[in-house]
Order: C-alpha cells, then structure tokens, then sequence
C-alpha cells in the first residue's frame, strides 16, 4: 500500500483589508491544474469572502467548487481549532489523496501562531505540514503608520482590556502576524511611491528573523510557485517565535483582544452605485467603522457589483451577472466596536432614498 506524502497548508494572514482574499483568489486562478482546498476563515456574520473565492474560475464545476470551500464563520479560528477546524480537517486529510493543497485564509483580527502550532497535534500532523505562514502587509497603511482605519478608535478600545498593558496593541497584533511569517508580502505596493516603500520594508524587516523573504506585489499577483512549495515545516519551529500575546496561551478565549469587534450584516435593495459609495463612506466617517464588504445590486446593471472598503477607501468592481432567479439585493457586513446595527440600517436606508 502506498503511504501518502504530507498535505502542504499555506496559512495566509494579515490585517483587515490587507488583501487577503485577493491574494487566494489569484491563486486559485492560477492553480495550473492542482487541487485546491479553501478554508476560509473571515470575521462576520455573512460569508462574503467565501462567496468571492466560489467565483474562482479553478477549472470545476460551481456544485465542486462549493464542495472546496470550508467555511468558518465562527470568527477567529485561533478560538475555534477544536470546534470546527479539527473536523474541517479530518475530512480534508480523509481526502488528501484527491488533494495537492490547502489554503487556510484567517481572519484579519486572528492571531497565527496558535493555529499553526494545531498542527502539531498528532493526527494532523502525520497528514498535513504548514508550507509556509504568508502574511500579507497593506503597504499604504503601515506608510501612514496605520495598520487599519482609525486606529485611534482602535487602540482606545484594546486599552481597557487588562490584559493588554502596552501602548500600541494593534502594532503589535500586527507585529505578531510578521513574527509568525515565513514569507511577507508588501502588498498594494503600487500605491505608494518607491521612498515609502522602501520605508515600509525597512519597518517589516525589524520584526522579522533574517530568513524570512519580503516581496512586493499589486493585488496579490505573483507567481504561484514563489507562493506555495516552500517547505518551512512551520509547526517544527512555531514555538521559538515569541510573540506579544504568548502569555495568551491556555487562556479561555474570552480573553482575546479582537473580541470587542462587532459585525454588522445588512441587507438592502437596489440601489445606485454612487449614492450608496456616498452614503458608505459618510457611514464610515461617523460610526468609526473600520472594513465595508459585500456585494450591491446596481438598477440596470445585469452584474453584481463586488465592494471592499477599509476606512473611505474603497475598491469596487463588478465580478458576475446575477444568476436566473436569484433576488437582486444588496448585502453588506459591516465591521467596527460598538456597532448598533438598527441605526446603521435605518441610516442607510434613510441616505439611499433621499
């Protein structure tokens, strides 16, 4: 009988808004042929992220691509390895022989480290191996010196919890994202220029052990092979990577600093792609509202429009026509502290029918 090699994982983490999704979509697009598994891991109510990587053209049918997709919706998968990673798991390495590899996307707020080191647990151990950790940076941001939108508002919340006793929590969940990295991607490179970039490096780098690589790319487009078979074994040398937040460990999950994150789902109808950009972005201003995503119904357009907003910048693309009988509405998630869903909506609703 013929033993099976180990199933390679890529993790891909990184802040909110950094581009993560776009990341997995490009390389799904680019999968020349290998299988690929998804596991999709996103903060929220709706799965918006798992519904993007579905349009992936991997070279199946949508009835297969479904059956691809593992979806966490539980939030931070660092708080819910044995709830739903382990049997998500087990069914994949029940598979591996019909599987190349797997792409585990976490949330933006999840810390790594404790989800690398649940492969070392003995039976994913003997099936699987983390390839590599890739983390991906939001080069614009870490350039403002931000590591997401309103960081203020951010860092005033983290503060009040005790277990969070230094200055700058949020550059340091982002710090704990590159310590845990076998591969850092500057990403959205294109938007700044070469001076700024070079400085971003230069601040990533002094977070990293030498050995870890740093490129730059532009909405995620690199090569596939520069991005999967590098062999790093991470779960053999995870726990020699200190992090900020190692005194976390064993600790009961309610602890966790991301858990003052609301996430807001809304549903509206149709509505015009400039006025509900307008009424978004005055939204974000005035609630303080950290990431936008999810998909609107333009009246005419026979396409659904794909909307991604971190702070007032917004990326938006139409990404597939509406399907015969689906509803044509509009579904967003909304993430940010102190949400109050009722007053999101009704505001909304209110600036779509001015």
């Amino acid at each position: 009988m013929k033993t099976l090699a180990k199933l390679p994982v890529t993790i891909v983490t990184g802040f909110l808004g950094s581009g993560k999704t776009t990341l997995l979509r490009h390389m799904l697009d680019n999968a020349q042929g290998r299988r690929i598994a998804v596991i999709v891991n996103e903060f929220g109510e709706l799965g918006i992220d798992g519904d993007i990587l579905k349009q992936c053209s991997i070279g199946c049918s949508e009835e297969e691509a479904n059956g691809r997709v593992y979806e966490l919706a539980n939030g931070c998968l660092c708080c819910t390895v044995q709830e739903e990673f382990f049997p998500v798991m087990r069914e994949l390495v029940a598979r591996r022989g019909d599987l190349d590899h797997i792409l585990i996307e976490t949330s933006g707020l999840a810390l790594p480290k404790p989800l690398v080191q649940a492969f070392q647990w003995p039976e994913i151990r003997s099936a699987c191996t983390v390839d590599a950790v890739i983390t991906v940076v939001d080069s614009p941001a870490v350039a403002a010196g931000t590591f997401a939108a309103f960081p203020e508002q951010v860092d005033a919340q983290r503060k009040l919890d005790p277990n969070l006793d230094h200055e700058s929590p949020l550059h340091e969940l982002f710090a704990d994202q590159l310590a845990s990295a076998d591969l850092v991607i500057l990403n959205k490179a294109d938007l700044i220029d070469a001076q700024a970039l070079a400085a971003v490096r230069a601040e990533v780098s002094e977070e990293l052990p030498p050995a870890v690589k740093v490129i730059e790319a532009s909405n995620g487009r690199l090569p596939l092979d520069v991005l999967i078979g590098l062999g790093a074994e991470s779960e053999e040398h995870i726990d020699g990577r200190r992090t900020h937040h190692d005194h976390h460990e064993g600790d009961d999950h309610a602890d966790h600093d991301h858990d003052a994150f609301d996430s807001i789902s809304i549903e509206l109808p149709e509505a015009p792609e400039a006025l509900l950009l307008q009424a978004l972005n005055k939204l974000v201003v005035k609630h303080g509202i950290l990431r936008v995503k999810g998909f609107a119904a333009i009246p005419g357009k026979p396409m659904r429009l794909l909307i991604q907003g971190v702070g007032t910048r917004f990326d938006k693309h139409f990404d597939r026509a509406w399907a015969a009988g689906e509803t044509r509405s509009t579904h967003l998630v909304l993430i940010g502290q102190a949400l109050d869903a009722a007053v999101l909506e009704s505001s909304l609703r209110t600036a779509l029918t001015a």
